[in-house]
């Protein structure tokens, strides 16, 4: 029995609702907590999962269940490993931290390239698993999780990129031309492990529209904080903001992303801490200003940039309101003598 976030059942209340079903009900016999349908953050056993999705395939008479969740799901539900993945350089790039830091979204689950199954040289396999190769996957969990891989793979390269053929480990859960529709290739039952079948030339195609510093900052965040999750959400929030401002993710959505929760649900946790995301950020960018003014000469156009602001007249707004006086008065201050009536700014 292992553990997952609960970002992946993002869609199963609303598939439930569409078939004329009770999900509270149904996730409450399947064993899963209060909340888990509703929040991303709520550690669900893996094991819960797959008996939601089975039995409400089987009590809703919808053979084809876990397709439709994946269809209401995107790369999003990955967390800070969305943002890494969406702005790799690279397919191999994007593969290897989907591989390496899936523990954002489940611990004893991997995504893995692997020689083909049917040793062709000029095709590999994209498998999803268990670590431990016995553990089997409940079959409708396979076809969510399938579906929400090529879809995603849809999306980072821009449109379809050769998929071959769907292999699933266990027998169809519904009708041949269903998969077809959904992965414009064949679905193979009874196959020795999950996995979609791609051209062994997409490994290292170009994936546009990404962006280095995003790459590298999502990767920063996600070595840095790993499986430790102590930290209030208004630490987490203001620690991420203390390295990403002069990157561009200075918004409570770029922020959400990075700490794998919605915005909405990232603004209320710091609601309940009694914290807002505005004063967090404002707060920092004092913070920031302060020490860049006070120990190097970087012009001030620049300064501004580092705290996301649009130019030198707006960080000038920001540091009457700040201090009082200039951000060119400040910094001459703290460079002599003059300032030591002022109060001292303490920084974290």
């Amino acid at each position: 029995m292992a553990y997952v976030r609960s970002a992946g059942l993002r869609g199963v209340r609303a598939v439930i609702d569409a078939l004329g079903g009770d999900a509270d009900d149904l996730a409450l016999r399947c064993g899963l907590p209060d909340g888990a349908l509703d929040s991303d953050e709520i550690l669900v056993q893996d094991l819960a999962i797959g008996f939601l999705l089975e039995t409400a395939a089987v009590e809703l008479r919808c053979p084809d269940f876990g397709l439709r969740v994946a269809l209401r799901q995107d790369l999003g539900l990955l967390g800070p490993v969305a943002a890494a993945i969406r702005h790799a350089p690279t397919t191999t790039r994007a593969l290897e931290m989907t591989s390496k830091y899936l523990f954002f979204h489940a611990r004893s689950l991997e995504i893995t390239v692997v020689p083909d199954p049917e040793d062709d040289p000029n095709v590999l396999g994209v498998r999803f698993g268990y670590r431990d190769d016995a553990a089997a996957l409940p079959p409708q969990a396979v076809d969510m999780v399938l579906l929400f891989l090529h879809r995603s793979m849809v999306t980072l390269l821009g449109g379809e990129y050769g998929l071959l053929s769907v292999e699933l480990p266990n027998p169809l859960n519904t009708a041949p031309g269903r998969y077809r529709e959904l992965f414009a290739a064949p679905a193979r039952p009874l196959a020795s492990a999950a996995m979609l079948r791609v051209p062994a030339m997409l490994l290292g195609r170009e994936i546009t529209g990404g962006g280095l510093m995003a790459h590298e900052l999502a990767l920063s965040y996600l070595e840095q904080h790993g499986p430790a999750r102590d930290q209030t959400y208004a630490e987490r929030t203001r620690a991420l903001l203390l390295r990403s401002l002069d990157t561009g993710t200075s918004t409570l959505a770029g922020v959400a992303e990075l700490l794998a929760v919605s915005p909405r649900t990232l603004q209320r946790h710091l609601n309940r801490e009694g914290a807002s995301f505005s004063a967090i950020r404002d707060e920092v960018r004092r913070d920031v200003a302060a020490r860049l003014l006070a120990t190097t000469e970087i012009p001030l156009y620049q300064i501004a940039s580092a705290l996301a602001l649009d130019d030198v007249t707006t960080f000038s707004q920001y540091a009457r309101r700040w201090w009082g006086i200039t951000a060119r008065e400040f910094r001459s201050d703290r460079k002599g003598s003059a300032g030591a009536g002022r109060p001292v700014i303490e920084l974290s």
